[in-house]
């Protein structure tokens, strides 16, 4: 009986111990954040706050160009909360089926002009209620038949129910639409993603000399993937005027500076399974409810601002709604421009520079189509990098789009014709005639967040120097719109890129248009392109600041 007593406790000591080895191996996975075992445990070494995990060593000893104190500033304002534990099981995540809201007194004497208030309860697979918050939501109150819709902004109160308050701005039917676009632990999954794994998306470099070729792997930071065994790293790329910089590996015979081409590379997210099905199984799913009818009364006032659009102006929400697929803005009295000569005439006189993506190249697009003498030059560059330039002799109005440079997600394109933004404004005299028109973000949803406002940063300095010394230009920043929704550039990616543009450039007296309010509740499908009706939208709000009446 001893001797079995003994080989009892002997091997109740051996589990003990390898039941140890074992949490201490996880633990340690969970300190480095290993993409495939941090969700195995209930208690996680992770901030209950998505600022927690993000880089807090951008301070004014690596960065001169924001303060200690901004860059908190910034993190507070991004703040966002993650769940307190880690999941032992998708079941434990939110299920935008599950979920359900309610209106509150909905057949109250509802008019023009007034609120209607959303109580939403999120739950999990199991039908159980969340005890904690962080879902990512989006609502909407809208009426398919008078194709009108406004957006409305989700609180969320930490334990499981949210609320929206959607105003009234048109008479007749309005129904409520609230989608999951994800779970709180698919934020937690992003929120990690973009702090620790820069490579997620990478780039090629081209580099040509002498008759000889040869490609390396690039990127915006020396990173573990990018720098490998460090035999072949790296060539550093800094720009003279804003500072940025770019590194490639090295090649293996050519110098650095025969740097001639860049291009897309590939992409490379490491995630578990239970990250994945996190990403994809509860994504942008409607939310059961209340899917009742509103009767909105006409009021005798009209719903529209008489505000003059200029520089400035705070962007409300709803900052405006679609009524017949035509856009009011509530933040100044915007215009319609449904005409090539009305258009025309706005822009005569007027030099106008777009830098950005691939969605305010829409903008250019839309006006070159919509404009017969508005004219394209060939100027052989890249279908989708450019720069392009159009020209109308007889209007002497002058348009330029380019790409707003590194890292850019694109073909093969010619290192030369990547400019940055920053670079570009700092060389232009400005003036009465001038306009300048920029947008970023979509390229930079995979860096961390200190990468992207560093960027802003510098931008802003060119911008407020081209302020100074000619206050009469026209800034516009068109904001971010909705459409993606994976690890690589998901809703939320952007709109905390987003928020965090809109904090670092609010002190400046420029113009943002507020195209994610647009795309959120417009009854399109989800495109990170907006569909020809949107982009008119846009522009004729971004024209009503180029001349308004």
């Amino acid at each position: 009986m001893g001797r079995l007593l003994q080989l009892l406790i002997l091997a109740l000591i051996l589990l003990i111990c390898i039941y140890l080895l074992f949490v201490c191996q996880f633990n340690q996975c969970l300190l480095n954040v290993s993409p495939s075992n941090h969700l195995k445990y209930n208690h996680t070494s992770f901030p209950s706050h998505c600022s927690g995990i993000t880089n807090r060593t951008f301070t004014p000893t690596n960065d001169s160009l924001i303060s200690k104190e901004e860059w908190e500033s910034l993190l507070t304002e991004l703040q966002w909360s993650l769940p307190p534990v880690v999941l032992l099981s998708t079941d434990e995540a939110t299920n935008p089926t599950k979920c359900s809201f309610s209106v509150v007194n909905p057949n109250s004497n509802h008019t023009v002009g007034g609120f209607i208030d959303v109580i939403l309860i999120a739950r999990d697979t199991k039908n159980r209620i969340k005890t904690y918050g962080g879902d990512f939501f989006q609502a909407k109150l809208f009426n398919s038949e008078l194709k009108a819709s406004t957006y409305g902004a989700v609180t969320d109160h930490f334990n499981g129910t949210y609320t929206a308050r959607l105003a009234l701005h048109w008479p007749g039917p309005a129904k409520v639409s609230i989608r999951l676009v994800h779970s709180s632990e698919a934020v937690q999954v992003l929120c990690r993603q973009r702090e620790q794994d820069p490579d997620k998306v990478y780039f090629q470099g081209y580099f040509e000399e002498g008759g000889k070729q040869e490609t390396a792997m690039c990127n915006a930071q020396r990173s573990p993937r990018l720098v490998g065994n460090e035999s072949q790293c790296c060539c550093e790329y800094r720009e003279p005027v804003t500072g940025e910089t770019w590194f490639c590996r090295r090649p293996s015979s050519l110098p650095c500076h025969a740097l001639t081409y860049h291009s897309m590379g590939g992409y490379q997210a490491v995630l578990s399974k239970v990250e994945t099905t996190l990403l994809k199984s509860s994504t942008n799913i409607i939310v059961p409810g209340d899917d009742s009818a509103i009767d909105v009364q006409q009021q005798d006032n009209e719903i529209r601002s008489q505000t003059k659009c200029r520089p400035g102006l705070h962007t409300s929400v709803p900052a405006g709604f679609y009524l017949q697929d035509h856009w009011t803005s509530l933040v100044c009295d915007s215009k319609s421009f449904p005409s090539a000569k009305l258009i025309s005439g706005c822009l005569k006189d007027k030099q106008i520079l777009m830098m950005g993506d691939s969605t305010l190249r829409q903008w250019f697009d839309y006006l070159e189509e919509t404009v017969p003498t508005l004219k394209r030059l060939n100027l052989h560059t890249s279908s989708k990098s450019g720069p392009f330039e159009a020209v109308d002799t007889q209007y002497n109005t002058r348009i330029i789009w380019r790409a707003h440079g590194i890292p850019i997600r694109t073909s093969k394109t010619p290192w030369a014709d990547l400019h940055y933004i920053a670079r570009e404004v700092e060389g232009l005299a400005g003036g009465a005639h001038s306009v300048v028109v920029f947008t970023i973000w979509a390229h930079f949803t995979t860096y961390p967040l200190a990468m992207y406002a560093h960027r802003l940063v510098v931008i802003r300095r060119a911008v407020a120097s081209l302020l100074r010394r000619s206050p009469t230009t026209l800034v516009v920043i068109k904001s971010a719109n909705t459409g993606y929704k994976d690890v690589y550039g998901s809703d939320w990616l952007s709109w905390q890129l987003d928020m965090a543009l809109r904090e670092i450039f609010r002190d400046l007296p420029l113009v943002l248009i507020d195209v994610w309010q647009m795309t959120s509740c417009h009854y399109s499908p989800d495109n990170i392109h907006p569909p020809s009706v949107v982009i008119q939208n846009e522009v004729d709000l971004f024209l009503s600041f180029v001349c308004p009446q």
